[in-house]
């Protein structure tokens, strides 16, 4: 399984996502692959926000070594899920597929804690809230993996 996670400026919520999953993955022993991007150039080639490295390493997670890109239309053909963090991003990621199975790939990560909802993890680049967005994005990835166990 390849899973994309996707935010804005990819260097708050989905290295986050990606470093969550990636642990959660690793203490799984699953042979997952993950990843992260924003939908904007803002932040190409910069780490993550210091707010999201501390709070990963608090939680036991290193994502000090990743760097943002941005999300492309390539990216429907090297994932298998690609996961948004609200409803822009997911609009967004959605105005760049060519074809239904591209848009079943596309997904909001909260509808697995919170099937239905369509709830957004906040960005905590303006809000703060860095260990809101931990425990949001952490029960999701749980769900998402209970989800695809075999």
């Amino acid at each position: 399984m390849k899973v994309l996670m996707v935010c804005l400026g990819n260097i708050c919520r989905s290295p986050l996502a990606e470093g969550i999953l990636t642990h959660l993955v690793d203490e799984n022993n699953m042979d997952w692959n993950v990843d992260s991007a924003g939908t904007s150039s803002w932040h190409i080639g910069e780490p993550p926000h210091k707010g999201s490295i501390e709070v990963a390493k608090d939680n036991g997670i290193d994502i000090s070594h990743q760097k943002a890109r941005q999300f492309s239309i390539n990216d429907f053909e090297k994932f298998d899920l690609i996961l948004a963090m609200d409803s822009e991003n997911l609009s967004n990621i959605m105005s760049m597929t060519t074809n239904e199975s591209h848009k079943n790939k596309v997904k909001l990560i909260l509808n697995y804690s919170n099937p239905g909802m369509n709830m957004a993890v906040p960005d905590p680049y303006y809000t703060g809230g860095f260990g809101n967005v931990f425990t949001l994005l952490e029960n999701a990835c749980e769900q998402l993996l209970n989800n695809h166990k075999v």
